[in-house]
């Protein structure tokens, strides 16, 4: 490849603390706050003008993959932001006494609530039941995170792009990012990765692997009577599965629900189409996902306004200004989640986060080559496989409140974050309500993995 050659330059440090986090999405969010209100000094950086990543920004409008069964596993500081958007009037989750009669009743609780996506999908068997997973909508997720971090002290720099890692004789000691006053050097004893794309711990010389999913560029839709559009799929079935099969077709890929109820009337969104083989760490496949996907989405709607009851007079409110990636660059870390592990429901003695019914042990968030270095997210040290069942938001929001409770616990000890007391983090969560894992549910694979 052509390539240029730059003088060099010195950097202007604009800002210290003790825990830098990389990256304003859920899990950014979550680590960030976690260390502050443990008495960390906190800057986040985030390369767009608002927080919320593929939460708020990408338009995922379901936190899902947070409960088993009846129990709800990921609390913490997730639970509380479902929490504040429920009291705006911006989030829904189906109560307690539904998903206690879903058990029973089934086929009735799925006509209620699975338009709006809020449903167990990982099971085999139709109805999925309806279990704790909340829809809400995207600035509400942007307004609950500005609510936290200001409450927890977190300084927020947005507008700054990560450019590179600051690594001194194997430990990281900050960042470099791309700013409109010019490169900017964000220094920090600890830094944690939630770029979502691993850009952090890449840079600074750990070890990943790269793999990718699929792309999305989602969209919301107004103008939908979605009591009429719900109507007619449960009481004329047979006609709603030729026109929903013909719909898929022109999407080109989606998820079984092509759209879902969102919490403000008459507008629904729509987490496809679904793009293959392109990666999100491209710069022309990113390019192409958005211009592909709007045109998928321009034929959908002309064929939905002419053929769906309750779409008549439908049109889109905007596209997501992220596109949705899944999977880029995962960490190859301390230990390395399996699909075996996620699936046997397999459990650590270093549990520090779950998701659904499964566990994260503190190793998978600790690259093995840079110290004071912690990774949280949907890049966490997994295989593929396993990340794909794992990657969903609220799990990716434990992990980072683990990251920044591990920080603290490191700064406060005098430890590296890989020899910390991960007993006591676990602790630290429990007291700030969040769920680590360290007890493990009645069906966990009580098997330790090896070490």
């Amino acid at each position: 490849m052509e390539s240029i050659s730059e003088a060099g330059r010195r950097t202007p440090v604009a800002a210290r603390s003790d825990v830098v986090v990389v990256g304003g999405g859920p899990a950014g969010i979550a680590a960030a706050v976690s260390a502050a209100r443990n008495g960390a000094s906190v800057t986040l950086l985030e390369r767009y003008p608002y927080l919320g990543g593929l939460a708020s920004g990408g338009m995922v409008l379901v936190l899902d993959d947070m409960s088993n069964g009846l129990e709800i596993t990921v609390r913490g500081i997730c639970l509380e932001m479902i929490e504040r958007m429920q009291r705006w009037g911006l989030c829904v989750t189906p109560p307690d006494g539904d998903r206690q009669l879903a058990v029973r009743e089934t086929p009735a609780m799925w006509r209620k609530w699975s338009r709006w996506g809020l449903f167990d999908f990982t099971t085999q068997t139709m109805p999925h039941p309806v279990c704790y997973s909340a829809a809400f909508d995207p600035d509400a997720f942007k307004r609950a995170s500005y609510a936290v971090i200001a409450d927890a002290g977190v300084t927020l720099r947005a507008h700054s792009w990560f450019s590179s890692a600051i690594v001194e004789d194997g430990r990281i000691r900050g960042v470099i990012c791309e700013t409109k006053e010019g490169r900017e050097a964000i220094l920090g004893d600890v830094v944690i990765d939630t770029t979502g794309d691993l850009d952090v711990a890449a840079s600074a010389g750990a070890r990943f692997q790269e793999d990718t999913f699929i792309l999305t560029t989602v969209s919301r839709w107004g103008g939908v009577d979605t009591d009429a559009a719900v109507a007619f799929e449960f009481d004329a079935p047979d006609a709603f599965k030729q026109i929903d099969h013909e719909a898929r077709r022109l999407i080109g890929g989606s998820w079984a629900h092509w759209w879902l109820k969102t919490p403000v009337p008459g507008i629904v969104w729509l987490n496809c189409p679904h793009m293959p083989k392109l990666s999100g760490l491209k710069v022309a496949d990113l390019t192409a996902a958005e211009l592909e996907g709007r045109g998928r989405i321009e034929r959908l709607l002309e064929f939905a306004r002419q053929k769906m009851p309750g779409f008549e007079h439908a049109h889109v409110i905007d596209f997501a200004p992220q596109t949705g990636v899944r999977q880029t660059r995962l960490l190859e870390g301390e230990y390395v989640v399996t699909k075996e592990d996620v699936s046997t429901r397999r459990h650590f003695a270093d549990s520090v986060s779950r998701g659904r019914d499964y566990y994260t042990p503190y190793r998978a968030l600790l690259p093995r080559e840079v110290d004071q270095l912690l990774v949280a997210g949907r890049h966490y040290s997994a295989t593929p496989a396993a990340q794909r069942s794992s990657r969903e938001i609220p799990p990716c929001m434990a992990m980072g409140e683990a990251a920044g409770a591990a920080a603290v616990e490191a700064l406060n000890s005098g430890r590296l974050v890989r020899h910390i007391d991960v007993a006591a983090v676990q602790r630290r969560l429990r007291a700030q309500g969040a769920d680590p894992g360290d007890v493990p549910s009645s069906n966990a694979t009580l098997l330790e993995a090896a070490e």
